[in-house]
């Protein structure tokens, strides 16, 4: 039987002097979407690549003393080299200066100039040089570039123009009847509000002031805009109009086109009516994710606030950044970056949770059982409770991936590993090992924490692919045509793993990243706060002295409900616990001194009330992002929770 077709691409990246991590968030979401359709035996197509026109690299490359071609040849190198580093699985490499690409651009312009959707005239406007946008006055915020905030030029040039107003009506209607063309919806309700609605002018598609580009056949003079240029590479990879366009006929249209918000306009209202105009079907979905952020607001060379992903991969490793960028951010959303959570990621989920529950596993099956894994014996309620997890999961993570939400999907596995960590305390093999007559039990306990490794192992291949087979190799368990366990559809099915595997201890997969902490915080809960000069402490006051605040005060606070996911100790701190919350359209993490009062396991699912605004502090080295609200007298705590079951993200007012 044929296999299903499956078609996504990320945008082609502008030459940079060096990629940041920023880049790659996108390039690695779209890879794990591409391996995890391939697991699930999809027939994929993975474009990715470099649009390489333009005025910034004219300008660039006369600066570094060098052509167009050279500079760019040189940088692209670089990507590619990166894209290895990171494991990038793409099928194909776009540059827009190759022969294949130019040609192709060439034949559509002239194609839409004989019909009449291109024409000349003669432009007078705002131009961005590093956005390489047109805007008109009205679109311009305090005289400067509305994407970038950086100032505009006074262009006026004779130029062409495709008639993007002649589809404006019929592309409101394939927006309102397809809701999965536009996702988030987000991004739907901003194309529509800010550009469609309030009406679209004809676009500027060449230009006489630059020489580096792609020439219009008929009029030698004019180089097409980048638009019409960098848009096309989609199809043309595919070999449209060539002489051999197969793969268009096979992958077209797209599945989904994976781009940073700040392009969505020019892939949801240019290039869909360029396609309208050409007579192609549209992509199915184009998915407009947020960007990384540093305190400086967006990453970006040119604010030199860039961070490198070859340095970060280098000090954590490749599996641990992927981890990282897809599970920190709800992927749509903007998410800050700091190095201090990427290390804190590694050894708390990563160190702690999934490399020890794999280094604890496989050291007590080689200590009690000589490394031979030996199907279970005597079975309790708690274990089905675990199988019953494991199936929930495979079936939450498949779901999850194929609606692009990455951070949710690990979360789900991440249950898993957390159930089995919390299922070696509860059965406690290292009791069991102690009596003979109890070896049975143990064998079924060893059993299941194996098991569940293999199928956290597969799930976590589209993320980690370098991580799985690590995982495999310490479990003793390889390729096999006869008996796969390690497909994708294996991760649905427990118990798979044959009698007499030999497990092999190996070093640890996720080693520990040791730092010295400064300033350490013991309690969440405890913040300094300055006094007034001349206040009292609270205790020496009367019932007159006290300090009141007014409703404006309060209206500052954004305290909000929210349901706990997850639970986990904080090693080396006693009184502090950290939390994976949901508030209902973003996931989370606190930090809480509440260890004294409630144990993890007993948390979980539980809704509490939370201070959302809180600006994040670091706590042991561990980020919080918000305070929950708890009650105390003396040695008694108590949560602050709703009195009914109302949903996440509720205000408390």
């Amino acid at each position: 039987m044929e296999k299903p077709k499956f078609y996504i691409t990320t945008p082609i990246y502008y030459p940079s002097d060096k990629l940041h991590v920023g880049h790659t968030y996108c390039t690695v979401a779209a890879d794990t979407i591409a391996r995890y359709k391939r697991l699930r035996g999809y027939d994929v197509f993975f474009l990715t690549g470099t649009d390489e026109h333009g005025q910034k690299i004219e300008r660039k490359a006369q600066e570094a003393g060098k052509t167009p071609q050279q500079y760019v040849d040189e940088i692209v190198a670089s990507i590619k080299e990166l894209w290895k580093l990171m494991n990038i699985s793409y099928d194909d490499f776009i540059r827009t200066t190759e022969e294949r690409h130019k040609k192709v651009v060439q034949k559509i312009f002239t194609k839409l100039y004989e019909q009449g959707d291109i024409y000349k005239s003669e432009y007078e406007g705002w131009y961005c040089t590093p956005c390489e946008s047109f805007w008109l006055d009205r679109q311009l915020v305090d005289g400067k570039c509305p994407d970038c905030g950086r100032p505009v030029e006074r262009a006026r040039e004779e130029s062409y123009f495709f008639r993007l107003s002649k589809y404006q009506d019929a592309l409101m209607k394939y927006i309102e009847e397809h809701p999965e063309f536009i996702v988030p919806q987000s991004r739907a309700n901003e194309m529509i509000n800010n550009f469609i609605k309030p009406g679209l002018e004809d676009v500027c598609v060449s230009r006489t002031t630059i020489k580096w580009g792609i020439e219009v056949p008929f009029d030698p003079k004019h180089v097409i805009y980048v638009w019409i240029d960098a848009l096309s590479n989609y199809i043309t990879a595919l070999g449209y109009m060539s002489e051999d366009d197969s793969r268009f006929k096979k992958y077209w249209p797209a599945d989904v086109h994976l781009v940073g918000k700040e392009i969505v306009r020019f892939h949801t209202i240019i290039w869909p009516a360029m396609l309208m105009a050409l007579g192609l079907p549209l992509p199915k979905t184009v998915f407009g994710h947020g960007w990384l952020l540093l305190e400086g607001g967006k990453m970006s060379k040119s604010k030199g606030n860039v961070v490198d992903p070859v340095i970060l991969a280098q000090k954590y490793g490749v599996d641990s950044l992927r981890y990282f960028l897809l599970r920190e951010i709800p992927f749509g959303a903007d998410g800050y970056f700091s190095e201090d959570a990427l290390k804190n990621r590694h050894n708390s989920d990563l160190a702690n949770d999934l490399g020890n529950l794999l280094s604890r596993t496989v050291a007590m099956i080689e200590k009690y059982f000589d490394g031979v894994i030996y199907h279970p014996e005597e079975e309790e309620e708690i274990d089905n409770e675990l199988k019953r997890l494991a199936k929930e999961v495979y079936e939450n993570v498949c779901k999850l991936l194929d609606e692009f939400q990455f951070s949710n999907a690990l979360i789900e596995i991440w249950k898993l590993i957390s159930r089995a960590n919390k299922y070696i305390d509860q059965t406690m093999p290292w009791v069991l090992g102690k009596d003979k007559s109890k070896y049975p039990r143990l064998k079924t306990v060893l059993y299941n924490l194996a098991e569940v490794l293999r199928v956290v192992a597969v799930l976590i291949e589209p993320f980690m692919p370098q991580t799985t087979p690590k995982i495999l190799q310490q479990l003793g368990i390889s390729k096999d045509e006869n008996l796969d366990i390690t497909t994708w559809e294996s991760a649905s099915q427990y118990g798979l793993i044959p009698e007499g595997t030999k497990v092999k201890r190996g070093e640890p997969i996720f080693p520990r990243i040791i730092e010295k902490e400064e300033n350490a915080v013991e309690d969440t809960n405890k913040q300094e706060v300055k006094r007034p000069e001349g206040a009292v402490p609270a205790d020496d006051k009367n019932e007159e002295q006290k300090e009141y605040i007014t409703i404006n005060d309060f209206a500052k606070l954004e305290l909000r409900v929210a349901k706990i996911l997850e639970a986990h100790r904080i090693e080396g701190a006693d009184k502090l616990l950290k939390l994976i919350i949901d508030l209902g359209d973003e996931k989370r993490q606190i930090v809480a001194g509440i260890a004294k009062h409630y144990s993890p396991e007993e948390l979980v699912g539980k809704k509490i009330v939370v201070v959302a605004n809180l600006k994040p502090a670091k706590l042991r080295g561990v980020e919080s992002q918000g305070m929950l609200l708890a009650a105390s007298i003396g040695d008694e705590l108590t949560l602050i929770t709703p009195e009914k079951d109302i949903k996440e993200g509720a205000k408390v007012k």
